[in-house]
């Protein structure tokens, strides 16, 4: 993974990603923005999660990790709400 934007990708972030809102419960995929710094380690970049509560202004996101349960504190910047089916929403609530 790159840790620059290409060329036609940079300039200003579109500002209703900053000002996202979650609700308990929602599945969100981690997606790292490169134009601004991530808190979170590069191995959780492109995992599903599920939204626990929200702390400020960043949300607490559970993911399992090389099968354990970690909790993660993440901008919503970071953050991309995904529409999942009923079997997918099964699994990744477990």
């Amino acid at each position: 993974m790159t840790k620059r934007k290409k060329i036609r990708e940079q300039g200003k972030i579109k500002f209703s990603w900053a000002f996202q809102e979650f609700n308990q419960g929602d599945v969100v995929s981690v997606v790292r923005e490169k134009s601004k710094s991530a808190n979170f380690p590069k191995r959780i970049q492109g995992r599903c999660g599920v939204i626990e509560e929200k702390r400020g202004r960043s949300f607490i996101v559970r993911i399992n990790d090389l099968e354990k349960e970690k909790k993660f504190i993440i901008n919503p910047l970071h953050l991309k709400r995904l529409m999942m089916n009923s079997n997918l929403l099964q699994e990744v609530k477990k």
